[in-house]
């Protein structure tokens, strides 16, 4: 009995996690909505907000995190105005769901080297929302 309670906690923690990411519309190398798993081959997992006025930056304009599977795990405060997280470069191209006064997360096999992380709703990117990601 008493191993039977922490077995149905980690299911009932994992069923969680795998309702609460979205479809993510990476089905490849990434799995941008399931960040409840933080144990795949090293990486981290990073944080990244957005404020809560809407106004289109993050809290971060760099991020840094070891070499392997990283997550960003985002949360936009914003109950009007969606934004996402995505991470593209070295043949990296990966986004997160659209959310509005939610969370969500992004997650690539990263090698070392420079990443832009950044927001790909339409117009974020290009009033600022975006930063560097180094991979050591």
């Amino acid at each position: 009995m008493r191993t039977a309670v922490p077995a149905m906690l980690a299911a009932l923690v994992l069923l969680i996690a795998g309702c609460g990411g979205g479809g993510n519309k990476n089905s490849g190398s990434s799995s941008g909505g399931s960040s409840g798993s933080s144990s795949s081959g090293g990486g981290e997992q990073l944080a990244l907000t957005a404020p809560q006025d809407g106004s289109l930056k993050f809290d971060k304009k760099t991020l840094s995190a070891k070499a392997g599977k990283v997550t960003i795990d985002f949360d936009n405060a914003s109950a009007s105005v969606p934004h996402a997280i995505a991470i593209e470069g070295n043949g990296v191209d990966e986004k997160s769901d659209t959310v509005t006064g939610a969370k969500t997360s992004v997650s690539a096999d990263l090698k070392p080297g420079k990443y832009t992380f950044y927001c790909p709703v339409p117009g974020h990117r290009q009033a600022g929302m975006e930063g560097t990601l180094t991979v050591q």
